[in-house]
């Protein structure tokens, strides 16, 4: 082959290596492409990171109150009854900014706050009195009270405060109640306790209660130390509540008198809650079912029968909740039920009790309004108010 028709071998090297060197030349640039766009990735990313951060930083509050109690528990230990409890709780302000008490808000009337520091700047310490009447309470007693302030970490800290009270005699209950139905005849009788804590012995004497209703007799179930008051409710009783003070003398001049009453609380014998059933304006969208509660608290089992709704369309149904004392009565009414204007619906239900022979409970449903006059003006021609209507026109021939 001529030297014009083909490349000889060293002109056919040269070609080749000079394809090999375009080649990596290529794959090297964009090999630095590559990853000149990850590392901006990686810039921009790391960029943005460093943004949220700062961000996150900044938003965060710089300075703010904190307020820290040296204690929020206090135990006053043993006192008498009677005795006042006072105590002051004392806190600093370990923030950097000014902390503000808004409200003390003690748990009872029994306990009561007195003035405190409202506002305390950062490093300074203040005072919230608290004061706890312990009258009227014996054996162990907690107390607490709520305070509110702007530290945002705790914005409300509860105090508290508790200890025995010690009476020289307790009286335990202070008050006899009855829960009595009205055809009761059975005498029902509480027990109130009476404990002498002195170390002297105790006598009671001049038992006094003024209503017939009620009989009283104190036993001794340890000499000097402890007994018994008996109060008894006697029926009938005539109203539907009956109370009595019953007071006894003692030999203890720490506690002369001792007050304890009786309260009598009248049930009917049969109860029925709901006393009517309310129905939405008729005709219903959709069913109901209303249920009725009938129950008894007389010494004698109830039995209901018959029960029915006076009504076309409703249906009553009886379950026995407590075999002779609670009975649920359910009241069926379907879509489209409605009360005519001069229809008076009732449930009702027969019972064997003689005061109760039967049990009604009225249905309500309110009618749909009539139409309104002013529907009434709209099918009506409209005048101009005080003017005249114009006479008609005559056509002119």
């Amino acid at each position: 082959m001529s030297p014009a028709c083909g490349l000889g071998p060293t002109a056919g090297s040269a070609k080749i290596s000079q394809s090999i060197m375009k080649t990596k030349l290529v794959t090297l640039l964009t090999t630095a492409w590559a990853l000149g766009n990850l590392a901006s990735v990686s810039a921009q990313t790391k960029a943005a990171s460093t943004a949220s951060a700062t961000a996150t930083v900044t938003a965060a509050p710089t300075s703010a109150p904190k307020i820290e109690f040296e204690t929020n528990v206090y135990n006053f230990g043993k006192v008498s009854a009677g005795e006042l409890v006072r105590h002051d709780f004392i806190f600093t302000n370990t923030g950097k900014a000014t902390l503000e008490i808004t409200a003390v808000r003690p748990g009872c009337g029994c306990t009561t706050a007195g003035e405190w520091d409202k506002r305390v700047e950062p490093g300074k310490t203040g005072v919230i009195p608290l004061q706890f009447n312990s009258a009227n309470f014996g054996g162990t007693v907690t107390k607490s009270a709520t305070v509110t302030c702007n530290d945002p970490g705790q914005s409300n800290v509860v105090l508290q405060i508790s200890g025995t009270v010690w009476k020289p005699i307790e009286v335990t209950p202070t008050m006899a109640t009855f829960n009595v139905a009205s055809d009761s005849q059975t005498n029902e009788t509480r027990v109130v306790r009476i404990v002498n804590n002195l170390e002297e012995p105790l006598t009671l004497s001049d038992l006094q209660c003024s209503n017939r209703s009620f009989q009283v007799e104190l036993k001794t179930v340890q000499p000097g130390k402890e007994f018994a008051l008996h109060v008894t409710a006697v029926p009938p009783f005539t109203t539907p509540t009956v109370y009595a003070p019953i007071t006894l003398k003692t030999s203890s001049a720490k506690m002369p008198t001792i007050n304890v009453s009786a309260y009598v609380t009248v049930q009917q014998a049969v109860m029925v809650t709901p006393q009517q059933i309310n129905l939405p304006q008729g005709p219903l969208a959709s069913a109901m079912s209303p249920s009725i509660l009938i129950r008894t608290s007389g010494t004698n089992t109830l039995k209901l029968s018959d029960a029915a709704v006076n009504v076309a369309g409703a249906e009553v149904r009886v379950q026995e909740v407590q075999p002779g004392r609670m009975f649920n009565l359910t009241v069926n009414f379907p879509a489209g039920f409605h009360i005519k204007p001069d229809e008076k619906a009732e449930v009702t239900v027969k019972s064997d009790h003689p005061q109760f022979p039967l049990i009604a409970v009225p249905v309500f449903q309110p009618q749909a309004p009539a139409p309104t006059e002013a529907i009434q003006r709209a099918s009506t021609p409209a005048r101009s108010e005080g003017r005249q209507p114009l006479p008609p026109v005559t056509p002119q021939k």
